[in-house]
């Protein structure tokens, strides 16, 4: 069983930087990817970024550049550096984790919110 806890989230100006933490507990056993999405208001959730247990990371195109995913492993932990914050980032972000080998994020960390005001 994976548990998973986001915090980090707030208000922030256009142009500002935050930083989310996501602690597991438990684990996949396995080659395994841990992501983030968020849901922006009036829109369905989105991939924002993943990072696999190898270090092998992917961005949307929305938060390319701006965005950065990296994992702590000794601490069981996966970051979202965000900077240069804009309006449209604001939303809930989720992080989520899976085997490498399957399609579907089973686990899922119960949201913060991201506010960034213009």
């Amino acid at each position: 069983q994976v548990q998973l806890v986001e915090s980090g989230g707030g208000l922030v100006q256009a142009g500002g930087s935050l930083r989310l933490s996501c602690a597991a507990s438990g684990s996949i056993d396995g080659p395994n990817a841990m992501a983030w999405f968020r849901q922006r208001p009036g829109k369905q959730r989105e991939f924002v970024a993943f990072i696999t247990s190898r270090d092998i990371t992917n961005y949307a195109d929305a938060v390319k550049g701006r965005f950065t995913i990296s994992r702590d492993n000794a601490k069981n932990t996966v970051y979202l550096q965000m900077n240069s914050l804009k309006p449209e980032d604001t939303a809930v972000y989720y992080c989520a984790a899976k085997p490498l080998r399957t399609m579907k994020y089973d686990y899922w960390g119960q949201g913060t919110q991201v506010t960034v005001s213009s």
